[in-house]
């Protein structure tokens, strides 16, 4: 059976203030949640509390690949539903409880969270077979496998039906936008831009850099695409004019035996910390943070570089690779940038050209996690505004 799926118009412009604001019912669909940790995790859980603060009665419906977390519970106000996911040690989230939940459901609106998991299609599809206004956000993250880099453009294409159904689609960075623009044949009218939040500096009065050598801080979880390798690889070319610097490494995830087993053989493991901060713990991450003379990201894809923006706001100075949304922080004159294929011998050098004058921006003002609960909020309320017309 073939499934024709029309195209969404857009939504009519009309005063926000003119819907009703009373208890709205909204449902969060995404791959993980928390005791999960990663950007997209994050991003969910920061939004669902505050929205749950403003009096949205908020559920948020996740896979559990393990089956041992529980089936429902109540966190921080937010009512969280698992379903059974497989396979269990791969990330594709095969989740067939997630549509008949949403079809057994009285939401007002679905908002799903990341494309690039089975989660996504079955989320839109029972939105759409029974009636539920949806919005998308894409969370583009890049992955440490090749093939599934290289059959993203085929899933894009897959999607575009369901994709072209949803209200909107919410980019979380502006270059998102054209991207998916061109990849989509869709008018940038149906296009939102809502960036990530921040609440790392709220409160926080930095230290100074540390006293203990130059440290050097590469954030992110540990995968591959991430490019914590190429910063190791750096050190002893840096070492050799540098011998004071340290590099701490700031993350969990499945990589760390490969960065830990570089470190060994380029005989700089007394040089690399790989320390993880807890994801909740703002303020140690913030105090972290300040001691760092530079902080690096050399990942090979990354769609609202958050922890680069927080250093940035904590008066750091950063060296990216001129790739994806870190493209766009060098443009705005934000961070320095070299390209994704350096050499070991080039990423040292603008590490200490960085050290030796470091470009730090006067000033940056950071979203905060208030303000994009807020600005989805509104979104909401404009999808129910133009579905009840």
């Amino acid at each position: 059976m073939t499934i024709v799926v029309p195209q969404a118009p857009a939504l009519q412009e009309a005063p926000i203030e003119s819907v009703e604001r009373g208890p709205l019912r909204a449902l969060l669909v995404t791959p993980r949640y928390v005791p999960f940790i990663g950007g997209v995790e994050h991003h969910v859980s920061q939004i669902a509390q505050r929205l749950a603060r403003n009096g949205v009665d908020v559920t948020v419906l996740t896979a559990d690949p393990g089956g041992r977390l529980p089936t429902e519970e109540q966190l921080a106000g937010v009512t969280v539903r698992r379903v059974r996911a497989w396979p269990t040690e791969r990330d594709y989230y095969f989740a067939p409880g997630i549509y008949r939940v949403i079809a057994s459901g009285s939401w007002d609106i679905v908002h799903v969270q990341s494309y690039h998991t089975l989660v996504a299609p079955l989320a839109m599809l029972a939105a759409l077979r029974t009636n539920i206004p949806y919005v998308v956000t894409f969370h583009g993250g890049g992955h440490s496998s090749r093939l599934r880099n290289s059959l993203r453009g085929m899933q894009r294409m897959l999607l575009r039906p369901l994709l072209a159904r949803a209200q909107r689609l919410v980019a979380i960075a502006s270059f998102e936008i054209a991207f998916f623009e061109k990849q989509l044949r869709l008018p940038r009218e149906r296009f939102v831009c809502i960036p990530n939040g921040s609440d790392l500096s709220s409160g926080v009065r930095p230290a100074s850099t540390t006293a203990d050598g130059t440290l050097i801080a590469s954030v992110g979880r540990l995968e591959r695409y991430k490019g914590h390798h190429r910063i190791i690889a750096a050190l002893p070319y840096l070492l050799d004019r540098r011998p004071d610097v340290h590099l701490w490494i700031a993350g969990t995830g499945p990589y760390e035996p490969a960065l830990r087993r570089l470190a060994r053989e380029l005989r700089v493991a007394d040089r690399v910390e790989i320390r993880a901060v807890p994801a909740d713990d703002r303020q140690t991450m913030a105090l972290e943070l300040s001691k760092a003379a530079l902080v690096v990201l050399l990942s090979e894809y990354e769609t609202h570089p958050l922890a680069v923006l927080e250093a940035l706001a904590l008066g750091r100075p950063a060296l990216v690779a001129d790739t994806s949304g870190l493209s766009e922080l060098a443009e705005r004159g934000l961070v320095r940038a070299i390209p994704l294929k350096s050499s070991a011998e080039q990423v040292a050098s603008a590490v200490l050209d960085q050290l030796h004058q470091p470009l730090v921006p006067a000033s940056i003002d950071l979203p905060t996690w208030d303000e994009c609960a807020a600005d989805l909020l509104d979104l909401y309320y404009a999808v129910l505004l133009h579905h009840t017309i």
